[in-house]
């Protein structure tokens, strides 16, 4: 089910994506370039069963961008601009 005026719902592939399955698609945010993952369904509460498969792509196509080095990126799951769409950013962890 999508919801009109949702742009992740939408899924405009303005930036690259890396993978696109029946339950998500996982691609470069537009908003901050890390690679975010999407669930297809709109709402916020995925069953455990999709939400770990989301959770399994994203963390492979971290390692891909970001290193597969133990602690080089992180799952950052605050929905902050689209807080009514379940989605999930792989950010690279700052080095000092």
């Amino acid at each position: 089910m999508t919801t009109p005026h949702c742009d992740l719902c939408e899924a405009a592939r303005y930036t690259e994506w890396y993978h696109d399955d029946d339950i998500c698609w996982v691609a470069e945010c537009e908003s901050c370039s890390v690679p975010m993952v999407v669930w297809r369904q709109h709402g916020v509460n995925p069953p455990d069963a999709d939400r770990q498969h989301m959770l399994e792509v994203l963390g492979g196509v971290a390692d891909r961008v970001h290193g597969a080095e133990m602690g080089v990126w992180w799952l950052d799951d605050d929905m902050r601009s689209i807080p009514d769409h379940f989605h999930v950013h792989a950010r690279r962890r700052l080095r000092w």
